[in-house]
């Protein structure tokens, strides 16, 4: 259990409500806003009382899974017939953004289950696998993960060592992926491997097939409210069936990465306003040399550029949500808002330490904590780096990274 407030009005964060100063919430349907209420009030019962708690711990909270399906967080814009929520994107952006408001970490099983795995299923799978799947991957009963990266290539996937071979009725799969979002919890996992041809296809295995193992990553300092592990493939025989038929090189393991990166855009988003709104109220009413600290100029000039940025940040999260529902989203679009908002976000939670003082290193506020997620949030699905060369690749056609 958490110690008392050293701070009585830490409690009043409670209350929050998402800054506005561009009147963007005329932008969003009746819709939009009931959705954004649900998670936003799910986040303030369920969320903001454990996540320093878990954090502490570095322990995600497991029972939290069952109610992200019930609240339908989970497969949000699948279609219906598949479990999912049939929402849209900006539907489905406003509810990363008020998880990640509580937590980076729980935002990324929420990341990790929507976009890197039922995302490949209903975009790349068979009929057969959509419903053997997506319907309890919805609900929570069943988690999965995402297999692409391994020790020796992260930012280039194209390297990856993984293999299987075909055997008369099943594949035999060989290697491991690390840094895996939701590894030692996840009852599938979608996993990327060359084939015998040296090509790259998406299987789908299972928890209990023999020679697949998992193993938690511990002693970090970030996303400590997340489980991340390894995966490990010794022979494992996967059935013929488990293969995606759709997905075709890495080109669909990248399209997968898009979508997951639409969604850290609202998420760091959500962890930015977070902090900015914890800084404001604080500056308020922390009485320095006989006044709130609010009254002085250099601490009105970091609220009013925390402000600017976070206006910014929902700019193009709209923007880019519209694209989406449009299906016109470009990578290099997703890429740039990805960037941006990440880095804003870090920057928004640095300045917020600072108005702080001693406080912004404490757990009795979020500051730290999202402060120390956001530097993982800035390299998973692809680095900072790598959206830069990715937005450099856009204007210049040249690709640097090849």
């Amino acid at each position: 259990m958490q110690s008392p407030s050293l701070n009585p009005s830490r409690n009043k964060v409670d209350s929050f409500e998402s800054p506005d100063f561009y009147c963007l919430d005329d932008l969003l349907t009746a819709e939009h806003k009931l959705v954004r209420s649900a998670v936003r009030n799910f986040v303030k019962r369920e969320i903001t009382p454990i996540a320093e708690e878990y954090a502490q711990r570095a322990e995600f909270p497991r029972h939290i899974v069952p109610k992200f399906g019930q609240i339908g967080v989970f497969g949000a814009t699948i279609p219906t017939e598949y479990g999912g929520g049939g929402l849209d994107q900006i539907s489905y952006g406003l509810m990363t953004q008020e998880i990640e408001r509580g937590d980076s970490g729980m935002r990324s099983c929420v990341s990790v289950q929507n976009s890197l795995v039922m995302y490949p299923i209903w975009a790349f799978g068979s009929e057969a696998q959509r419903q053997k799947y997506l319907p309890r991957l919805a609900t929570g009963e069943l988690i999965g993960c995402f297999g692409l990266t391994e020790a020796n290539h992260g930012s280039d996937p194209g390297g990856m060592e993984s293999n299987f071979i075909e055997r008369s009725d099943y594949f035999l799969l060989n290697g491991s992926k690390l840094w895996i979002t939701n590894a030692d919890i996840a009852d599938i996992a979608i996993v990327w491997a060359r084939n015998d041809q040296g090509k790259v296809r998406g299987l789908i295995v299972e928890r209990g097939m023999e020679g697949f193992t998992t193993a938690e990553i511990n002693n970090k300092w970030s996303l400590r409210a997340s489980t991340t592990g390894e995966l490990t493939f010794q022979d494992v025989q996967v059935p013929k069936d488990n293969l995606l038929p759709e997905a075709f090189g890495l080109k669909s393991a990248l399209k997968c990465l898009e979508q997951a990166r639409y969604g850290i855009c609202w998420g760091a988003l959500g962890a930015a306003m977070e902090c900015y709104e914890v800084a404001r109220r604080y500056a308020l009413e922390r009485i320095q040399f006989g006044k709130p600290i609010a009254s002085f100029q250099l601490v009105q000039k970091k609220l009013a550029e925390m402000l600017t940025d976070i206006t910014q940040g929902q700019l193009l999260c709209w923007r880019l949500g519209v694209l989406k529902n449009e299906d016109r989203a470009t990578v290099a679009q997703i890429s740039m808002a990805k960037r941006n908002n990440v880095e804003m976000a870090l920057r928004v939670a640095r300045e917020a330490r600072q108005i702080l003082g001693a406080m912004g290193i404490s757990g009795e506020y979020p500051i730290m904590r999202h402060l120390m997620n956001l530097e993982s949030v800035s390299t998973y699905e692809g680095t900072h780096d790598i959206q830069l060369l990715i937005l450099g690749a856009e204007i210049t056609g040249i690709p640097a990274f090849k």
